[in-house]
């Protein structure tokens, strides 16, 4: 049975990296006034970073709470979760396997009201389990977790690939040294992408929206395209012909079996499909709503110019 907790209206905020800022960001815009009921679980750090990061969040008149995820138990978790009403989780897989699902076991254990889990990512229902990508195999688990049982309200965020790793060199779809665009699979498989700023916008106005949303999945988009109008939209962006390449399915898998502990190879190959990792911008929450997002080239130039 879920632990009995004392009711508040709380929120905790689950990592702060580059998500984890966004949703900070978007829920203070959201409500100002809202700072001394955030609080934010970072890692207990002895470094400058962790500090500074911590230090900026005070700051802001956020509260801060410790934890490693990778080392605390469930009953560790749950004990810590059980004053708050809210959680959402930012942080992805960086405690290692089966954090998501020790996440959500003490969500569920404590009795927490409303939980975000880290599902800022693509169509889990439709990728489904055996997808090469053994961290998509536990965002089913969490669903299964969720959905089986009734205490907790929660809410899943399906963004899409964050903008900013579209343009990572080490995924590399996009080479903007060389002018080369990759396609995964096919050349019209599609993509969606969302910017972290406008995630975290979104997930704020998502929390905040009324009448309350509970128990569904929220799809939003920043941009939808083919891998064949990416690169048309580089070639535009550059002002210069691209080189394409095509990397096919039987080479993915190759590169998989060459490479078995390698998550950027598993990525790949997990993106390497027509249905589940891309949806039509139109019908998304912030299109129905009217809400202003940014597209991947409006994104890329920002950042250009923003380097430059």
């Amino acid at each position: 049975m879920p632990a009995m907790k004392t009711p508040v209206i709380e929120t905790l905020v689950i990592g702060a990296g580059e998500l984890g800022q966004a949703v900070i960001t978007g829920l203070l815009e959201q409500k100002p006034a809202c700072a001394r009921s955030i609080s934010v679980l970072l890692r207990p750090s002895s470094g400058n970073t962790g500090a500074n990061i911590a230090r900026q969040l005070k700051q802001k008149g956020l509260q801060i709470v410790y934890a490693d995820l990778a080392t605390e138990t469930v009953e560790d978790l749950c004990a810590l979760f059980t004053k708050f009403d809210t959680v959402i989780c930012c942080t992805g897989f960086v405690g290692g396997p089966g954090t998501q699902r020790k996440i959500t076991s003490a969500v569920l254990k404590a009795g927490v009201n409303r939980y975000v889990p880290w599902q800022f990512g693509v169509d889990y229902d439709v990728v489904g389990r055996g997808s090469g990508q053994p961290v998509f195999d536990e965002q089913s688990d969490v669903r299964d977790m969720l959905r089986n049982q009734s205490t907790t309200q929660w809410i899943i965020v399906s963004t899409g690939i964050f903008t900013s790793f579209l343009f990572e060199r080490a995924f590399g779809l996009v080479d903007l040294q060389s002018a080369k665009v990759r396609a995964l699979g096919s050349w019209d498989n599609r993509l969606t992408v969302t910017a972290s700023e406008d995630i975290g916008r979104l997930t704020a106005s998502i929390l905040a929206h009324k009448p309350p949303i509970q128990n569904e999945v929220v799809y939003v988009a920043g941009d939808t395209f083919s891998y064949a109008q990416l690169a048309e939209r580089m070639e535009h962006y550059l002002g210069r012909p691209v080189n394409r390449e095509l990397w096919d399915m039987d080479w993915l898998c190759a590169e998989v079996a060459a490479h078995p502990d390698d998550g950027i190879r598993k990525y790949r190959l997990a993106f390497a499909r027509d249905t589940g990792v891309a949806w039509d911008k139109k019908q998304t929450f912030n299109a129905l709503l009217g809400i202003e997002v940014t597209d991947a080239m409006t994104w890329l130039k920002h950042q250009q110019r923003h380097v430059a």
